[in-house]
């Protein structure tokens, strides 16, 4: 037998016996859109582009589109990512056979990610070019620790050749972001290929292809073979070679950055030319000067144009907002624009018996529309400018971010100084309405509060990677956690809100917002905030939620104390039980001390030591060895 002819024969005897139930179905959980309409239409027309498409990126097995939907603010996104070792036909014809399978197993859907042996094909409304998504996940072994001579010997040379690959691969270029190879175990070989989605940095391959080698480890040990795939990346392995060497050219490499850090051609094939040398290098010095000249005037006339304004409290507002950042069109979104004649009919004129809430922007009054829709009003208040400014973030974000994990904005309203939000209306209120209150709090059994803090992670995953925004909450608490009929959390309150680029870490403000005791310790001193001062929130709401006490005093008989300082103090001493609030009576001793585990890393005063958020979905909902965490601030 010839060796493509023998090759061909070990990839479907290694496909053959991996434990796998292809086509892997995820239909989504954001909604279903309705059949004919001009959303099933989009997809459609995207769809059908794989077939169609001569795109060279198919070459190195990425399919990625995008559409407007036509009556909609909205856009859908379409991707496809094929096992590099596939040529350009198996790899369209994989993704049409995917493809075909999603029209059929997620008719309605509106989101949907289906993986198979060889390729992955996921579409959405909300982007997801540019983040790494780690859920859902698929793993699948074959073979056990008896078809290798040592099971440590080959568990190490697995390890050690998954860490070389990642790192080949995160190098990778735009168009591809693969490697492949074979260690020796011993006696025996070990294979595997790893692969993330180009569109990624070289840090989020690295850290994709990371995690999920570090779950294998907990996943699969008894297994010489297997797969562990997410969205983002993904890693195989076995015992037996069973890719094909990479088909078609490689990307291009980056260019060679020079000492100056400006990138330098590639250099020249043949004689080379002095003289030339010697203009290009003067060109180029010249022209260099030139740009650093212009760069430092634009900078100083924005320096001088950017100046903090003072607002009707006394405190200093940003002047580039989020608002403004987006340049949102009020005229354009008829479609959520409510009469403010509705607005006050279905509240009793804003009647004090219809008050919710009061908070420092305006009051929230529930409503009823002549539909029967109960609905939340937020009325802002008309003698604020930062009421303004969170009017325009909450209508801009809202508008755009759809997530099962988000409060749902309905629409708004803008009649002379009246500034309406309308909102889904949630009936069980706030989190901090449950935790003051011990009745309530003696309801709130285990397995509903784990739901609570799953759901506010997923919501903040969403807004720091998933979401075609990258938000930073700056105000995680849980006044802002509401919970529907079923006691799902949603995030709400995005007034304080900031937009951030894609490859924007962090940023700094003069205007200190969110609440004291959930702020971190960077931002509350010094204005820095990140998504890693989100994560700081939140893990200061997870202590909440597991104690049962409040954020600024725990209740130890008639003293007080600093949460976060006895909750670190009572861990070090392993005197867990001092933590959990005595309310709970039934849930997993260990589901919980995970979660103060969880909590302490991520209000660690380090932020490079804390967390991302996709870190801590993947430590709350996997048994995996968490790291020991370090001193917190202690307030």
């Amino acid at each position: 037998m010839d060796s493509p002819n023998l090759l061909l024969l070990l990839l479907l005897v290694f496909a053959s016996t991996i434990n796998a139930q292809f086509p892997a179905t995820y239909c989504g959980s954001t909604g279903n859109f309705t059949a004919n309409s001009t959303y099933q239409t989009t997809l459609t027309t995207l769809v059908s582009s794989i077939s169609t498409t001569n795109s060279s990126s198919l070459s190195y097995g990425f399919f990625n589109a995008s559409a407007a939907i036509s009556g909609a603010f909205q856009t859908l996104y379409l991707f496809g990512l094929c096992r590099s070792d596939l040529n350009t036909k198996t790899c369209r014809a994989c993704l049409d056979v995917l493809a075909s399978d999603m029209r059929r197993l997620c008719p309605l859907q509106k989101e949907a990610l289906l993986y198979s042996g060889n390729c992955i094909i996921r579409y959405s409304d909300a982007s997801f070019f540019g983040v790494v998504v780690l859920q859902p996940d698929y793993v699948a072994g074959t073979g056990d620790d008896v078809n290798v001579s040592s099971a440590d010997t080959y568990d190490a040379a697995r390890m050690k050749l998954l860490n070389g690959l990642s790192a080949e691969a995160a190098r990778g270029g735009s168009l591809r972001k693969y490697a492949s190879g074979n260690e020796s175990a011993g006696p025996d070989m070990v294979y595997a290929l790893v692969q993330c989605t180009p569109d990624l940095t070289e840090q989020q391959c690295s850290e994709c292809l990371a995690l999920v080698a570090q779950e294998i480890r907990y996943c699969c040990l008894r297994y010489s073979g297997g797969r562990y795939m997410v969205p983002s990346c993904l890693i195989l392995y076995g015992n037996n070679r069973f890719f094909d060497p990479v088909s078609g050219p490689l990307p291009p490499p980056p260019p060679r950055p020079s000492q100056d850090g400006d990138a330098m051609p590639p250099p020249p094939v043949g004689k080379s030319n002095s003289t030339r040398t010697v203009i290009i290098v003067v060109i180029t010095s010249i022209s260099a000067l030139l740009v650093i000249s212009i760069v430092i005037l634009l900078l100083n006339v924005k320096r001088k144009k950017k100046q903090p304004r003072e607002s009707v409290e006394g405190e200093v507002v940003d002047e580039i907002s989020t608002a403004e950042s987006l340049q949102f069109d009020f005229s354009t979104a008829e479609s959520l624009q409510f009469d403010f004649s509705i607005i006050r009919a279905a509240t009793d004129n804003f009647s004090d018996s219809r008050k919710l809430g009061q908070g420092g922007f305006g009051a929230v009054y529930m409503g009823r529309l002549s539909n029967g829709l109960d609905i939340a009003v937020k009325r802002l208040s008309s003698n604020s400018s930062q009421g303004e400014v969170e009017f325009k973030n909450e209508v801009m974000l809202l508008a755009r971010l759809q997530h099962r994990n988000l409060v749902r904005l309905l629409g708004f309203c803008l009649e002379g100084i009246e500034r309406l939000l309308i909102y889904e209306f949630l009936p069980n209120s706030s989190l901090d309405q449950i935790i003051i209150d011990p009745l309530k709090r003696a309801n709130l059994f285990w397995d509903k509060r784990h739901k609570i803090i799953m759901g506010v992670a997923r919501g903040l995953l969403y807004l720091h990677e998933d979401s075609r925004l990258r938000i930073i909450h700056r105000d995680v608490k849980a006044g802002n956690i509401l919970l529907d009929s079923d006691m799902d959390p949603k995030i709400s309150d995005f007034g304080t809100a900031r937009l951030f680029d894609f490859n924007q870490t962090q940023a700094n403000t003069n205007r200190i917002v969110g609440t004291y005791g959930y702020r971190a310790p960077e931002y509350a001193m010094y204005g820095n905030f990140s998504v890693k001062s989100d994560v700081f929130s939140f893990g200061v709401l997870i202590l909440e939620i597991v104690s049962g006490q409040r954020k600024n005093l725990f209740h130890m008989g008639d003293n007080t104390v600093a949460p976060i300082s006895y909750i670190w103090n009572s861990w070090n001493e392993g005197s867990i039980s001092n933590i959990i609030d005595p309310l709970i009576i039934f849930g997993s001793r260990t589901e919980i001390e995970r979660c103060i585990h969880v909590g302490l890393l991520c209000v660690q005063e380090n932020v490079a030591q804390r967390p991302t958020m996709a870190s801590v979905l993947l430590m709350l909902s996997h048994s995996i060895t968490l790291p020991v965490p370090s001193r917190p601030p202690l307030c």
